[in-house]
C-alpha cells in the first residue's frame, strides 16, 4: 500500500506534529491532502506553505462533530484518515472533563465514520503517556496502561475503543504510539511543553525551569521521524490492530536536557527551580523493537542534531523578547 493518489484527511493537521505530516504526506503524491483543524492550538504559520498548493484543502473544523466531519469525507471522497487532533495534555490540569470528552469523542466520530464506510482506512495517534511512570524498562506495546492525568486516561480510553471497533467491526485500523516528539512548530504559548518552554525562556533572557530534581527521564524523539513511521504504518498492511510505539529507546533527564539546550543557546546562568509538577511521570523509555520488526522502523536524528534544528526554528521564528 501506499498513500499515492490517495484522498488523505489529517485531523489536527495544522497543530505540531500534524503539519509535519501534512508535508511529509505531500511527499507521497496523493491525490489530494484535506486538513481539518479548529485551531485551538494549530497555527496557520505551520501551514502556510502546504496550502499554496492547490491538492491542499483546509477545514475549519472540529473534528468531533460526527454529521459536519460525515460532509466533509463525502464531499471530499477521502481513503485515510491519519487523527492527530487532541486537546493537550496540560489542558487537562485546568479542564479535565473538556480534555476527557473532547478526545473521547474525536476517537468516537473518526471510528464511526470508519465503521459506516465513509473511508478506508484509520491510522491513529496515541500517546506514551497512557502508560504512566515505567513499570518495566523497556516499555514494550504490552506495558500496563496506568494513566496518571486525565489526559492519559483519555488516550488510553481512545486506544482501548479503537482496537474494540476493530475487532468488533473489523475495520482498517492500526495505532501508533510516539512518546516524547519535540522539533519545529511545537507549540511554545498556552500548554507548551518543556523544550519551546526552555528555549522561549532562554531567547527572552530568563531563565529556565527545573521542576522538582529534574531527574524525571523522557525518550525524546524528533517530529520528522515520526511522521515518517505513521506513514509506514499506514503502508504495512501487517500493523493492522496492533499499536506501535514509535520513539529512540534512549532515555534522557529532564536536567540534562535542559542543560543541553542551554549549552546549545550559550546560556550559562542559572536555573529557577519550582517544585515537581502533579502526576508527572517519573520515567519513560520505550521498546521499539516491534516498530522495527513490522515497518523496519529506526529514529535517524539524534538528540543533539534535533535540538540544534529545533533551536534554529525558534530564534527566526520568536522574537529576541518576549
Amino acid at each position: 500500500m501506499n498513500l499515492k493518489n490517495k484522498s488523505v484527511m489529517i485531523t489536527g493537521g495544522a497543530g505540531f506534529i500534524g503539519s509535519h505530516l501534512v508535508d511529509r504526506v505531500a511527499q507521497e503524491e496523493p491525490e489530494k491532502i484535506v486538513i481539518v483543524d479548529n485551531f485551538f492550538l494549530g497555527k496557520h504559520r505551520n501551514i502556510d506553505a502546504a496550502i499554496q498548493s492547490p491538492n491542499v484543502k483546509l477545514y475549519y473544523q472540529d473534528a468531533g462533530h460526527y454529521e459536519k466531519m460525515k460532509n466533509i469525507m463525502k464531499v471530499e471522497d477521502i481513503d485515510v484518515v491519519f487523527n492527530l487532533a487532541v486537546v493537550p495534555l496540560l489542558t487537562s490540569h485546568e479542564m479535565p472533563k473538556i480534555t476527557c470528552e473532547d478526545n473521547i469523542n474525536i476517537a468516537l466520530t473518526v471510528l464511526e465514520l470508519l465503521r459506516n464506510d465513509y473511508y478506508k482506512t484509520l491510522i491513529h495517534c496515541s500517546s506514551s503517556e497512557v502508560y504512566g511512570t515505567a513499570m518495566e524498562i523497556p516499555m514494550s506495546e504490552e506495558h500496563p496502561l496506568h494513566p496518571t492525568t486525565p489526559y492519559a486516561a483519555s488516550k488510553a480510553a481512545c486506544d482501548l475503543i479503537a482496537q474494540t471497533y476493530e475487532k468488533t467491526f473489523g475495520i482498517d485500523m492500526a495505532i501508533v504510539r510516539p512518546f516524547n516528539n519535540y522539533g519545529p512548530r511545537q507549540n511554545e504559548g498556552s500548554y507548551a511543553g518543556v523544550i519551546p518552554i526552555t528555549i522561549k525562556r532562554i531567547l527572552a533572557g530568563k531563565r529556565p525551569i527545573i521542576h522538582g530534581k529534574g531527574t524525571q527521564t523522557r525518550d525524546f524523539v524528533y517530529v520528522k521521524d515520526v511522521v515518517v513511521a505513521m506513514i509506514q504504518i499506514y503502508n504495512h498492511k501487517s500493523t493492522r490492530g496492533k499499536v506501535l510505539n514509535i520513539a529512540t529507546g534512549k532515555e534522557i533527564t529532564i536536567l540534562a536536557m535542559i542543560k543541553a539546550i542551554a549549552k546549545e543557546m550559550n546560556y550559562v546562568g542559572d536555573f529557577e527551580i519550582q517544585r515537581k509538577r502533579l502526576a508527572d511521570v517519573d520515567r519513560h523509555l520505550a521498546d521499539v523493537s516491534l516498530a522495527k520488526r513490522t515497518i523496519g522502523f529506526e529514529a535517524r536524528t539524534n538528540f543533539g542534531q534535533g535540538i540544534r534544528e529545533t533551536i534554529a526554528w525558534y530564534r527566526i521564528t520568536l522574537p529576541k523578547r518576549i
